[in-house]
């Protein structure tokens, strides 16, 4: 699986194309009124006639960004081969102009555009840094990805959708002070394109000692999913989480049976673990076990998939890998 459509609705609102320079605002017709849509701002990645930050230009003179709630950044020219830095130094300057911005995403790319492991990152600490009255933050892409701790007192929406997340990243969310954070979204990925964390990294998230509104977890996407169900299945934090999420992995028997004879998960909500390499007789008794509580648990295979090579060796896969 790879992502194949751009961000339909952000922030509890609708996506809406700020017109790209060909047609030009003269030309699109009446603008949606600035507080009610999340505005996504794009460029063509290949052969872009302006730069993303030249767009960002027509927007601002374009829109009444006082009531502007929520952006979405799309591609940026030559997002494989260069960073967003010039796209945060332009959003970090508009601070005045954006005063009622809440909610930031920062590279909604889809694979004709840029594969995710393709996508270049940087360091993303300044916007958040800058913007101080966000609740919501995501970016996607992680090579060069740069996320060391901060702190932030308002965030209450964090997500890193990657196709590997360097270690380091993965310790500096790990490390930041998020008191008001609620959902938390880790796509952890594969080394085979930068995922070389490990689950001592999340130490933190999982001693339940940071992130103390915390109650969505996912850690997603992870050639080890296995050894993360183990881990969760005695983390204190798990304790005071209404959805659980371990999905899109390669998730197998095993980590599935630490989840179940670990830490009691009956006060879930949700229990996600779809994209699964999961027997028949384990989705069941998932089912079996959680949805007499109350507990809605999800346990689709989805299109999670084994390929066997004439040896017998069995190669399993991430969701969303490169």
């Amino acid at each position: 699986m790879t992502i194949g459509s751009h961000l339909r609705e952000f922030h509890d609102l609708p996506v809406h194309e700020f017109p790209d320079s060909v047609s030009g605002p003269e030309d699109a017709g009446d603008l949606p009124a600035p507080e009610s849509v999340a505005w996504r701002i794009a460029v063509q990645t290949y052969d872009s006639e302006e730069e993303w930050e030249d767009a960002f230009a027509r927007f601002l003179a374009s829109v009444d960004t006082t009531g502007v709630r929520a952006v979405v950044v799309g591609a940026w020219s030559e997002a494989y081969d260069k960073g967003p830095e010039k796209v945060i130094e332009a959003l970090v300057a508009a601070k005045d102009r954006l005063p009622a911005l809440r909610a930031l995403f920062l590279g909604d790319i889809v694979m004709e555009e840029c594969e995710i492991s393709w996508i270049n990152q940087g360091d993303v600490s300044p916007l958040l840094n800058t913007f101080s009255e966000l609740e919501e933050f995501g970016v996607r892409g992680g090579q060069g990805l740069v996320f060391p701790a901060v702190r932030h007192e308002r965030l209450r929406t964090l997500a890193v959708e990657t196709g590997g997340m360097p270690a380091e990243a993965v310790r500096g969310v790990a490390a930041s002070d998020l008191p008001a954070l609620v959902h938390l979204d880790l796509w952890l990925g594969t080394s085979e394109y930068g995922g070389d964390s490990e689950v001592a990294d999340l130490a933190p998230i999982l001693a339940g000692t940071r992130l103390p509104a915390l109650r969505h977890l996912a850690l997603r996407n992870s050639e080890t999913q296995d050894d993360i169900c183990a881990a969760l299945a005695a983390a204190p934090v798990v304790a005071r989480l209404d959805v659980l999420d371990v999905s899109m992995g390669v998730l197998t028997d095993d980590g599935a049976t630490a989840l179940l004879t670990g830490q009691p998960l009956t006060h879930l909500t949700e229990l996600d673990l779809h994209h699964n390499y999961l027997s028949s007789a384990m989705r069941d008794r998932l089912r079996d076990s959680l949805e007499a509580e109350g507990v809605q648990v999800d346990v689709d295979v989805d299109d999670a998939e084994s390929d066997e090579d004439d040896d017998g060796t069995v190669w399993r896969f991430v969701a969303v890998g490169e």
